[in-house]
């Protein structure tokens, strides 16, 4: 609405409405990479809310960067950065996306294209920038997968940072959507998360309309071991029955390790925390004895914060020493328990008649 301005003193007011203006509670930042109606292709723009995204990206006619921003602003995401993709869509375009995006500080990521080779460069990018100390994951989605093709999918992804999401889903008006917006909601929950050793299971994922298959408990269970993060609708909510990587091997063999998404992100949670704190304190110092305690002292301040919070259950001995080889070298050592979700309850009941 637009303000009249008169003579008479006083004070004066106008506003505006906008379907979603900013959640704003998400702890979390994502990058998108999508194609858009407008704006510049490979720009890194910064969204507090879905009306500045509209403005900077247009509103799409078909699902597109705006419907991501939307489902991730009603989501609960604090703050998203958006990199258009050049409308061709091609693997180089998405590449130069991933590659804008890698040096943003961002935590989750996702983009709008179901193609496997793309998400395995989205994998690569993200592995990539996690290894140089910006740990994020990335959460993807099909296109009319059957439960057997998100399987092979999540094989062909095979990441502790990558959450592949099925199956697709509805929009409001009922109308068919591809599994990368079902993945954008899935996005903004983990987004939203305070806690990275509370499971997924359950939480409510905002936008969407519903989904297009009601999997059994067999699918189910082939989805879990296969890798996959299946949702389900009950009683017209829309949530994930659990939280999953797509990582189920290593070298070739079975591995469930990191299957568990609460584990790579209680990981990303404690490493970059000692990290900064550890920077923060020790930018300017001597690598002598007194140091090295004071380091120790300081990982082990660090350490019984997380185990406080229960987002670790115990760590062990934490040593600190020189480099043998370089002097100016400081090694940390210390080994953790990363604190488990609960995923299932069972009850053993002995009656007497």
């Amino acid at each position: 609405m637009s303000e009249t301005r008169h003579e008479r003193p006083g004070v004066y007011s106008a506003y505006d409405a906008a379907a979603v203006v900013s959640a704003a509670k998400g702890s979390k930042t994502i990058g998108v990479a999508a194609k858009a109606v407008r704006g510049t292709v490979g720009e890194v723009v910064t969204l507090t809310g879905y009306a500045a995204g509209v403005t900077a990206f247009g509103e799409d006619a078909d699902p597109g960067m705006s419907t991501l921003l939307r489902l991730l602003f009603l989501g609960g995401a604090g703050k998203v950065v958006a990199v258009r993709v050049a409308d061709e869509g091609t693997l180089e375009d998405y590449q130069a996306a991933f590659d804008a995006l890698a040096k943003q500080d961002v935590q989750v990521v996702l983009c709008d294209s179901a193609e496997l080779t793309v998400q395995q460069a989205l994998r690569s990018a993200v592995e990539a920038a996690s290894a140089q100390r910006r740990e994020r994951i990335a959460v993807v989605g099909g296109d009319g997968d059957t439960v057997a093709e998100l399987v092979e999918r999540a094989a062909g992804l095979n990441s502790e940072r990558m959450v592949l999401v099925g199956p697709d889903a509805l929009n409001s008006s009922g109308g068919r959507l591809p599994g990368v917006f079902a993945a954008a909601a899935v996005a903004a929950a983990i987004a939203a998360g305070k806690d990275p050793a509370v499971p997924l299971n359950g939480t409510e994922l905002y936008g969407l309309g519903g989904l297009v298959e009601e999997y059994g408990d067999n699918d189910i269970d082939l989805l879990v071991r296969g890798g996959v993060t299946p949702l389900e609708s009950v009683g017209g909510v829309i949530s994930p029955v659990r939280g999953i990587t797509t990582r189920t091997t290593t070298g070739g063999a079975a591995d469930a390790t990191w299957r568990e998404l609460t584990t790579i992100l209680v990981v990303d949670d404690l490493i970059p925390t000692v990290r900064a704190a550890l920077r923060s304190k020790f930018s300017r110092a001597k690598n002598n004895a007194r140091s090295r305690g004071a380091i120790r002292s300081q990982t082990i301040v660090e350490l019984e914060k997380k185990v406080a919070a229960e987002i670790i259950d115990s760590y062990g001995e934490v040593t600190v020493t020189a480099d043998a080889e370089d002097p100016t070298v400081c090694l940390v050592e210390f080994s953790f328990a990363v604190a488990h979700g609960l995923n299932q309850i069972y009850l053993t009941v002995h009656i007497t008649v």
